[in-house]
């Protein structure tokens, strides 16, 4: 077990020290305190820290008025989710007017009844349209790895918190790739559970057709921990999912036997630079996964994605680019602008076609368990950096970083981001992808791979 007062301490090593009474949960929240003291200036991820309110619930875990199986484990929450008696950001200047929440989100009531303490709210991208990590407001989360480097985003601070080794457990939001893109360029372990799975009640919304919360982690055991204290009805998220909760840490050291183990050509082999595709080749060959299939009209699921995105959000914020224009960063609202003004037809002929891309999908999964894709077709950009070449083609930075994970977020399907070393010594990320509510395929197939060695959180 590592020291749970070390910042390399994962979830699950603090959780079952304090439930031994090997240490106390307040000891834990001290060291947690002074790692976020010292990391910030660098690292930057956090808007709001609680120590008050930490220290106060770990001296109730140390009385034993809380347990559970995350007893003792510090969290922090992208600044999206409400946090008692704080303006839910949402990475914005706009909100911070608006009134203070009067309870938690939905899952960080669930992760504190599991013994869970809350450390703070987490810095992101404005209004989680941005896929860098950068904010006009609060600055930008810096990648623990190289801080001339981005977080991926818009859960930049929630990538770039665990990276830096400040929490063990960040949750974050994934619209269009806002978990996998972080844990991709960080080096951690993401899930993007199936849409409807987990609530998102106590969440400020982006895109209400593909939203999406969950865990970052530097072990598959804290994710699949994490994700079953989660879980359940919630009737405050009307698209929640009423359905019983599917434990998953039983099955998580049960191997890869029985499952049918692809990996994505055409459009998933192409458009990215070597690191990417080579990251995928690696996991492919631990796997012996020696099928290619081809997930059909995925360029297309992207572009609908896209127009979905753009609507939605533009919609959502029209008051606010009316009312107030100038405190938008300008990179958001000129998006949000353009979405509010694209026709209605648009939107519906995306959604028909988002009917026919699941139903295509699904067929491909009655062949096949797992698809292996890249989570991001390269590493961290450079802070600023605005253009970059994949494939030998310049591209956009901010609206390309995602190229990978809008097709598989457009259906809702559950993905495990699971992170490699490239010879250059900076992360990357493969996604392991399951069909709708097979979570504890795709947490299997990362934690035999974590066993392996094959994949690994790198330390900051």
């Amino acid at each position: 077990m590592t020291d749970p007062l070390s910042k390399q301490a994962t979830a699950t090593d603090i959780a079952r020290a304090v439930m031994a009474g090997k240490v106390k949960a307040s000891a834990v929240i001290e060291a947690t305190l002074a790692r976020i003291e010292a990391s910030e200036p660098t690292v930057n991820a956090f808007t709001d820290v609680l120590a008050g309110r930490a220290r106060k619930r770990a001296a109730e875990i140390d009385a034993g008025v809380h347990r559970g199986p995350l007893a003792g484990v510090p969290f922090a929450v992208k600044n999206l989710f409400d946090i008692k008696s704080l303006p839910t950001r949402a990475g914005s200047k706009i909100n911070v007017d608006g009134p203070k929440a009067g309870r938690d989100a939905s899952l960080i009531r669930k992760l504190e009844a599991a013994g869970a303490i809350l450390v703070g709210g987490l810095n992101m991208g404005e209004y989680a349209y941005d896929f860098t990590g950068e904010n006009a407001h609060y600055g930008p989360s810096r990648n623990p790895h190289d801080p001339t480097r981005m977080t991926g985003g818009s859960s930049g601070g929630s990538g770039a918190a665990v990276a830096a080794g400040e929490v063990p457990l960040s949750l974050g939001s994934d619209t269009n790739g806002s978990i996998r893109v972080p844990s991709s360029l960080c080096g951690l372990f993401g899930l993007k559970p199936t849409y409807g799975r987990l609530s998102r009640a106590g969440s400020f919304p982006f895109v209400d057709a593909f939203d999406h919360l969950g865990p970052l982690a530097r072990s598959v055991e804290d994710l699949a921990l994490s994700f079953d204290a989660m879980q359940g009805w919630d009737p405050d998220d009307p698209v929640c999912t009423d359905r019983p909760a599917d434990p998953t840490v039983p099955f998580l050291n049960e191997g890869i036997g029985g499952l049918r183990i692809a990996v994505a050509g055409d459009y998933f082999a192409k458009g990215g630079e070597p690191e990417a595709f080579e990251a995928v080749a690696t996991v492919a060959k631990a796997l012996n996964a020696t099928r290619t299939v081809v997930i059909p009209q995925a360029g297309v699921a992207r572009a609908a994605a896209y127009i979905i995105t753009a609507i939605e959000g533009g919609q959502l914020h029209l008051p606010r680019l009316r009312t107030r224009p100038q405190d938008f960063d300008p990179d958001t609202r000129e998006r949000l602008m353009a979405g509010a003004l694209l026709p209605g037809s648009w939107y519906v002929k995306a959604q028909r076609f988002r009917r026919h891309y699941r139903a295509a999908v699904q067929k491909l999964f009655g062949e096949v368990d797992i698809i292996l894709a890249p989570a991001t077709p390269c590493t961290a950009p450079k802070l600023g950096q605005v253009m970059m070449k994949l494939g030998g083609v310049e591209l956009a930075v901010r609206a390309n970083l995602g190229l990978f994970t809008q097709p598989i977020s457009f259906i809702g399907l559950p993905v495990v981001a699971v992170p490699l070393r490239t010879p250059g010594g900076m992360p990357i990320g493969v996604q392991v992808i399951a069909n709708h509510y097979n979570e504890a395929a795709a947490l299997r197939v990362a934690r035999h791979l974590e066993k392996q060695g094959v994949v690994s959180a790198p330390a900051a």
